[in-house]
């Protein structure tokens, strides 16, 4: 059964292209997302990462599928040896001279298998904490 997407937006004050760095360059990433060994905005980069969940690790496969520079960027997110590919799009939108509205859409999580580790209010948590606070503080710094 197809599940609505999650959608997260924010409001920021930086400006776009602050925010387009923060969630595009690795060495920020890693400030405050996740330890990704490399990264490129680029349509067909592969990366991957390690994440945790009650004690399970979970190594993230990742695929950039869309990159409009500032405005859109679009990935896939699988996990390796579960089934399952979802899509995480980050949509910025200037907002008057200084800030920048944020807009996160994680579709396909229905896709995953029907386990705690991978239940929608897991990806509400986790996405409220990174786009909601981390990523805030890290670009309003």
């Amino acid at each position: 059964m197809k599940q609505e997407p999650f959608v997260i937006e924010r409001v920021y004050n930086a400006s776009v292209e602050r925010v387009w760095k923060a969630i595009t360059d690795k060495d920020q990433m890693k400030q405050w997302y996740f330890d990704i060994a490399a990264f490129k905005p680029e349509v067909g980069f592969e990366f991957s990462f390690t994440g945790h969940n009650e004690g399970v690790t979970f190594i993230h496969l990742c695929k950039v599928t869309e990159v409009v520079p500032n405005k859109k960027l679009t990935y896939s997110w699988r996990y390796k040896d579960y089934e399952g590919n979802s899509f995480v799009t980050f949509e910025l939108f200037p907002e008057g001279s200084s800030s920048t509205r944020l807009k996160l859409t994680h579709v396909g999580l229905e896709t995953f298998p029907q386990t705690t580790h991978f239940a929608k209010s897991n990806f509400e948590m986790g996405w409220t904490e990174l786009i909601g606070s981390l990523l805030k503080n890290f670009v309003e710094k």
